[in-house]
């Protein structure tokens, strides 16, 4: 007896909560509502025990992760927001499984599956971009603050934002670009203050009757002067030029934790002092100059209208 009132119980398919209230009594309910709400019952108390848990421990060990890595809270955000999309996601996976959707579940898959394929193939730009911000991210040819130059130097400026499909990048203009990551991937890029110090060169011309040796001791004594531009490495000078008017010394002398605007202020502090002390010295720094040479030849033409005696 008992053990054919146990097979009828789990035959019904209510279990403990339907029973639960098909026994109150309620005016309406009988045993397929009560299986229903069973299941609807069951689907939220999977999906809110998925998402407490995913809240209170698989996003903190994310962010701790992330944090591992030394990645900008910018940077962190949209990682932690697909995270919080995979907990949901999986949520309501298992839910619609503890509730006995099966059947819903496979068909909203399939549904899911062809939705996907159209919306890649329509969104491939999109997509693209998607991964290379990914790639950004793991990476990291730049962060937030660098400088930055790509397309052969025809864009730069100062990285003022990252995310999963553009990058965004303030010009030294004070204009904003907005810029796909695809773009900042698929070509080459530089980022200048990478690595912490910056080599500049300078190529200061002079003419062919100065003092080579004295110009040079002045380009590298007014590198070690500025406060700047390091000593080790130290600045030097070599003869790269012998142009048409005059003889070309280029400096060369390196900035630490540069940013592009040290690295112009400094060059430019740098040649001027270099230019007041040529013109103390005498050294001149000789301009193109062009020489046009020919002749005029006058031709003795007669007036309109008199004819030659």
């Amino acid at each position: 007896m008992s053990i054919g009132a146990g097979s009828l119980l789990q035959a019904d398919g209510l279990g403990p909560i339907g029973r639960g209230l098909e026994q109150l009594g309620l005016p309406y309910v009988d045993g397929a509502v009560a299986a229903s709400t069973a299941s609807v019952i069951r689907f939220v108390l999977a999906l809110t025990a998925i998402w407490f848990v995913g809240r209170l421990v698989v996003i903190p060990l994310i962010r701790r992760a992330l944090d591992r890595r030394e990645l900008d809270e910018h940077a962190q955000n949209p990682l932690l927001m697909l995270t919080r999309f995979g907990v949901l996601f999986f949520g309501v996976a298992v839910a619609f499984g503890f509730a006995g959707f099966g059947n819903f579940l496979v068909s909203m898959a399939g549904i899911a599956a062809a939705g996907a394929l159209a919306i890649g193939l329509a969104m491939q730009n999109v997509i693209a971009n998607f991964v290379a911000g990914v790639f950004i991210y793991t990476d990291k040819p730049f962060r937030i603050g660098d400088w930055i130059e790509w397309d052969d130097g025809t864009y730069s400026g100062t990285v003022e934002d990252i995310s999963l499909r553009v990058t965004r990048v303030r010009t030294f203009d004070n204009e904003l670009l907005t810029v796909p990551n695809s773009n900042l991937t698929d070509s080459v890029l530089k980022n200048p203050v990478d690595g912490g110090k910056l080599r500049q060169k300078f190529v200061f011309g002079i003419g062919y009757d100065d003092d080579i040796e004295e110009a040079t001791e002045i380009i590298v004594d007014e590198a070690e002067r500025h406060p700047d531009i390091m000593d080790d490495p130290a600045p030097s000078v070599r003869l790269t030029e012998l142009g048409d008017s005059d003889v070309g010394l280029q400096s060369r002398f390196w900035i630490e934790n540069p940013s592009r605007a040290d690295f112009v202020r400094t060059r430019g502090e740098y040649v001027t002092a270099v230019k007041e002390r040529f013109d103390e010295k005498g050294i001149d720094i000789p301009y193109p100059v062009r020489t046009l040479e020919g002749g005029l030849q006058l031709e003795d033409r007669k007036p309109v209208g008199q004819t030659a005696e």
